[in-house]
C-alpha cells in the first residue's frame, strides 16, 4: 500500500485560481482605476472648456483699461440697486450718481459663472428717476456677473449676484454689497 502523502492530495483537491475570492478582490481596485481614468478621458475631450480664454494675453493687457474705468465709477460715486422680480418677470434697477438720479442709456450684462451660451445682454435707458425695467421672463439659478457700463464705456460697475439667494442686489462703485 502506498501512503497517502498530504501535500500532493491537496495539490489534486486544490481548486483553481479563479474560484477564489481574494485574486477578484485584488484585481478590482486596478479594474475600478482603468474605468475611472477611461471616463475621466471621455469627460476631458468631450466637454469644451467653458473657462479658458483664448487670447489670455490680449485680455491681460485690457486689464488696466478696465481699472481705469472702476476708478472713473468711483469718482462719480456711482450706486445701481436691482431686483429681480420672477412673477412679473421684469428686472427694475436704479442708478445714483452721489445720491442724484441719472439718465442714461446704458448696457446691462448679466454673465453666467460658468456657461457663456447663457449671458444676457441688455440696452436700457434710465428715466429721470434713474430707473430702468427690463422684460426677464425666468432667471436661471445660478451666480451671475453683473456688468452695467455707460453707452461710451467710460466707467463701468461690477459685482456678483447669487439668485435667488438675494432677489435684490445693490453695486457701488469700488465696494460690492448684496442687500
Amino acid at each position: 500500500m502506498q501512503a497517502a502523502n498530504p501535500v500532493l492530495s491537496s495539490l489534486q483537491t486544490a481548486r483553481p485560481w479563479y474560484t477564489h475570492r481574494w485574486p477578484w478582490l485584488l484585481m478590482l481596485g486596478p479594474f475600478v482605476v482603468v474605468v475611472a481614468g477611461t471616463v475621466t478621458g471621455y469627460l476631458a475631450f468631450s466637454r469644451q472648456d467653458a473657462l479658458v480664454v483664448d487670447d489670455y494675453y490680449t485680455q491681460g493687457k485690457a486689464i488696466n483699461q478696465d481699472l481705469r474705468r472702476d476708478r472713473v465709477a468711483a469718482s462719480l460715486g456711482l450706486d445701481l440697486v436691482v431686483r429681480y422680480d420672477p412673477a412679473a418677470g421684469v428686472l427694475k434697477g436704479r442708478l445714483l450718481a452721489r445720491g442724484v438720479p441719472q439718465a442714461s442709456t446704458l448696457s446691462l450684462h448679466l454673465a453666467h459663472a460658468t456657461l457663456p451660451e447663457k449671458d444676457l445682454k441688455f440696452i436700457v435707458k434710465t428715466d429721470v428717476r434713474g430707473e430702468f425695467v427690463v422684460a426677464l421672463p425666468m432667471l436661471e439659478r445660478a451666480r451671475w456677473q453683473v456688468l452695467l457700463e455707460s453707452e461710451h464705456r467710460d466707467w463701468r460697475l461690477t459685482g456678483l449676484w447669487k439668485w435667488p439667494h438675494t432677489p435684490a442686489f445693490e453695486v457701488r462703485a469700488d465696494t460690492v454689497a448684496a442687500s
